[in-house]
């Protein structure tokens, strides 16, 4: 991956370059990325009162892989994942397998089972959020249509929120605005889980 201007000064110029970036990566590199977020991510967690996770199913070059869905819950882990109400806060549902998934809008995966309501995203002890980019106070860059925005502060308080994002996408410093609700660690495949000052 080339390495990034970041003189970009609008969230629209980092947007668009970081999507440009992310359509150019190979196959290859995104399966060995993946496998690293995957074997970091577990040994992050190891230890931890974690018994409830928040995350995601990567979509359209974002990091990651179901791989890691199912990683998570063969450690016993219960997972909760989002499911996009147009408008409105994420709702959140339990996966419990790749079969419990199915398409939904914005070319998303979602979980076919009951929806939990939009605020049980508090009932997670840590949560992987999906970005574009992270900098290091925080500051995370989404894709614009708000629903983290809406969602993330409904989370418990002290649940560690990681944003998960390839290695040149931890960048020094992204435009932020004073409702942006801040990551406290980046999980990189290069990096691991970096924890972020506060």
């Amino acid at each position: 991956m080339s390495s990034l201007d970041e003189s970009f000064t609008t969230k629209s110029e980092w947007r668009r370059a970081l999507l440009e970036q992310r359509g150019g990566v190979a196959e290859d590199t995104r399966s060995a990325e993946a496998g690293a977020l995957q074997e970091a991510l577990l040994r992050w967690l190891d230890g931890r009162p974690v018994r409830t996770v928040a995350a995601y199913v990567p979509v359209g070059g974002e990091p990651g892989s179901p791989g890691v869905l199912d990683a998570l819950l063969d450690a016993g882990l219960r997972v909760l994942l989002p499911v996009v109400v147009r408008g409105g806060p994420l709702e959140w549902a339990e996966f419990t397998g790749p079969d419990s998934l199915r398409p939904a809008g914005f070319g998303l995966l979602e979980p076919a089972g009951d929806r939990l309501g939009t605020a049980a995203i508090g009932q997670a002890d840590a949560l992987l959020v999906p970005a574009l980019a992270v900098d290091h106070r925080g500051v995370r860059l989404g894709r614009g249509a708000g629903y983290y925005d809406r969602s993330l502060p409904m989370a418990a308080p002290n649940a560690p929120r990681i944003g998960v994002v390839r290695d040149g996408e931890f960048v020094a410093e992204l435009p932020g605005e004073p409702h942006d609700v801040r990551m406290t660690g980046v999980l990189t495949p290069g990096r691991g889980v970096v924890p972020l000052p506060m």
